[in-house]
């Protein structure tokens, strides 16, 4: 047995098809502006609002992988949770995010194979019920027996 899984954590034994987790997250400006500072994306059309007027958003937006970010968050922290490692992510942008949006991140898992530990999920973000990101995630989760 692994005694060392933080509280929370879901492990492979226990994942079920059609489990579902999610966290909601407002978006601000300081988010906005610390991802550009720790991912180096200065793009204008997040950062200045007489720039990003003139864009085909008319108004500035979140970066999209700032989105992706809050999937990541509920993967690594809710399901399955801590000591769960990303194999894979496809996304698909399909509105922007804007300052003051809240952003609810989802996961649902769609697939599982036993022997090797991983898990497929359905990964969407939302805002106000309409859909900004989809994707899918594989995962390789933690289990309660030593490999």
């Amino acid at each position: 047995m692994l005694d060392n899984l933080p509280r929370g954590t879901i492990c492979i034994e226990d994942i079920e098809i059609g489990m579902i987790r999610y966290l909601t997250k407002q978006i601000t400006d300081r988010d906005i502006e610390l991802f550009a500072e720790v991912s180096t994306d200065r793009n204008p059309v997040h950062l200045d609002d007489s720039y990003a007027r003139d864009t085909i958003f008319e108004g500035r937006i979140a970066h999209g992988m700032l989105t992706a970010g809050l999937v990541s968050a509920v993967i690594g922290e809710q399901l399955p949770g801590h000591g769960t490692v990303y194999l894979g992510q496809s996304l698909r942008f399909m509105a922007p995010v804007r300052p003051g949006d809240v952003v609810r991140a989802e996961v649902e898992v769609t697939a599982i194979d036993h022997a090797r530990r991983r898990v497929t999920m359905d990964t969407r973000c939302l805002v106000d019920g309409r859909k900004v990101l989809t994707g899918e995630a594989m995962v390789l989760a933690p289990s309660r027996k030593f490999d």
